[in-house]
């Protein structure tokens, strides 16, 4: 059994070794492809992200109050204020202001409101294909919430902390893992294609093929005429 499986694989390598143009050849136009497609079809997308805090409520506080249970009721509404974020009441306000040609579920698709671990901040992260243009929803989005919180919660404990500024490189595509991902595949697919040109060829080829499959005994050999 082992003798055997050390044959296998000794077939295995001596047919990797006998395709390697076709094998390299495939990877090789998979690794351009890739390259093409991250370099000059895909879109680049920029990332702009404004830090929010949320505070003690500025009225009706005195120095009596416990700091530990105000601090831990302003960690609690970080979650209740990062999905009022994306709700309809602060977004159709940030389209109208910046005269954005879109949709409010569109928007919301580019738009991540993450709690900055168990602080009391809200980072309100929006990707786009204009650097300027991310930047800008992103503090207009703080702007916005910070003035319908009031409204919303009667409470005036939102306070922006850090805006944010134009991108100068995009976070997508990644180009180098694109061309890493189309070099793999290329690999694998090109040598599926090997395996799979060898199981379909039935051909005899050598007196080797004779004995393995046909199981019959080599008598002889006659040369090629060149």
């Amino acid at each position: 059994m082992e003798f055997e499986e050390e044959i296998d694989l000794r077939e295995i390598l001596h047919l990797l070794k006998k395709q390697w143009r076709m094998i390299a050849s495939i990877t090789l136009i998979a690794i351009i492809m890739s390259a093409i497609i991250s370099i000059f079809i895909l879109n680049p997308v920029y990332q702009a992200t404004s830090t929010i805090l949320v505070g003690r409520n500025q009225e009706n506080h005195s120095q009596t109050e416990d700091l530990y249970s105000d601090v831990t009721l302003s960690k609690q509404l970080v979650n209740t204020y990062g999905e009022i974020i994306k709700t309809s009441a602060v977004l159709d306000p940030v389209i109208h202001n910046l005269k954005l040609d879109t949709t409010i579920d569109r928007l919301s698709e580019k738009i991540t409101v993450t709690p900055v671990g168990e602080t009391e901040l809200i980072q309100v992260t929006v990707q786009d294909r204009y650097p300027m243009k991310a930047a800008d929803i992103s503090n207009e989005i703080c702007e916005v919430f910070s003035d319908k919180i009031q409204e919303i919660m009667k409470v005036d404990n939102v306070s922006i902390i850090e805006q944010a500024v134009a991108p100068t490189t995009p976070v997508k595509p990644n180009k180098m893992l694109n061309i890493a991902i189309g070099g793999v595949l290329g690999l694998m697919v090109s040598i599926f294609i090997v395996f799979l040109k060898e199981y379909l060829d039935n051909t005899i080829k050598t007196p080797e093929d004779v004995q393995k499959y046909l199981e019959l005994p080599v008598l002889g050999t006659i040369p090629m005429q060149e």
